[in-house]
């Protein structure tokens, strides 16, 4: 392949490939600014414009793909209805992504996560006072439609869609700084009644689980096996050190009740050796006492 030089009117040999670099370097540039409206994204995934308000002109893009996992791994989320998402920012919560996504189809859970689960958290009834703090940064959700039709047009989402609207505002800034510190602010009584009903749950529970215990104890099963428990005749001691202290002074004191002082020959001499021994502790302690006193200088025997 040849080009004409104007300047000389000679000709310049270039190597075939270098037209072909050229080329896929103009697509590449080409489809990292796109046309309007397009943006690239990760292999597999689409991306999703999103605003925060009116205000903004630059998008914020999620990335979404369908949920798949390997043939040998299993998860919870079923594959033909829950959508993956990717790069959800800190303000977007699980109501907002709700929202947004619902001009999809009809959608049955929504679940904020700090990095990909194959498995749904379990759901434990929500408190307004004791809940976890949400994860600091970007995360992933999963979006669970009532259709497999959800999720297609979910990823065929191009126009920006608006987090802050005027019927659902979202608080940034001061405004959310206040309202944290409002919600921060307990009801004393509100929050007593919240922490009896769970206590009185769980001493419900445990009361079925000790009766059930009760039920299975002694027992044989299908294989005719005894199941042990801590709550039999003699029950097990727990294995902390504390309670080995305890059983060592309780052995201790019951063999000094039994043993018999002074009745052997050999306890009178060790008596009287532990008492010459004791003797000679106690003069050379006051050897070393008069020694240091005597060099302070306040030795006065009279």
């Amino acid at each position: 392949m040849e080009t004409a030089a104007p300047e000389s009117g000679t000709t310049t040999p270039v190597h075939p490939c270098a037209s072909v670099h050229k080329m896929v370097a103009r697509k590449k540039k080409a489809g990292a600014c796109g046309p309007e409206g397009s943006v690239s994204s990760p292999l597999g995934y689409s991306a999703i414009p999103v605003k925060f308000s009116e205000k903004q002109k630059a998008s914020h893009y999620l990335y979404v793909r369908q949920h798949r996992v390997r043939q040998d791994t299993q998860s919870t989320w079923p594959p033909n209805r829950t959508l993956f998402v990717l790069n959800v920012p800190p303000y977007c919560t699980e109501e907002c992504l709700s929202r947004l996504l619902s001009s999809c189809g009809a959608i049955k859970t929504v679940e904020l996560q700090e990095k990909p689960e194959l498995a749904e958290s379990p759901k434990e009834p929500k408190s307004k006072f004791f809940h976890p703090k949400p994860v600091p940064g970007f995360r992933v959700a999963y979006v669970v439609f009532q259709k497999p039709s959800g999720v297609s047009a979910a990823l065929n989402l191009k126009s920006p869609m608006l987090v802050s609207t005027e019927s659902h505002p979202v608080k940034s800034g001061i405004h959310k700084w206040i309202s944290d510190y409002e919600d921060s602010v307990f009801d004393p009584e509100a929050l007593r009644v919240e922490v009896d009903t769970f206590m009185e749950a769980y001493d419900k529970k445990i009361a079925e689980e000790e009766t059930k215990a009760k039920e299975e104890e002694g027992v044989p099963d299908e294989e005719g096996w005894v199941k042990v428990t801590r709550r039999g005749r003699r029950p097990v001691l727990p294995r902390t050190e504390a309670a080995s202290l305890r059983v060592l002074e309780r052995e201790k004191r019951k063999r000094a009740r039994k043993e018999l002082l002074n009745f052997y020959a050999w306890q009178h001499r060790e008596t009287k050796m532990e008492h010459l021994a004791q003797l000679r502790k106690k003069f050379e302690e006051d050897k070393q006492r008069i020694e240091l006193m005597r060099a302070q200088r306040k030795f006065r025997p009279y």
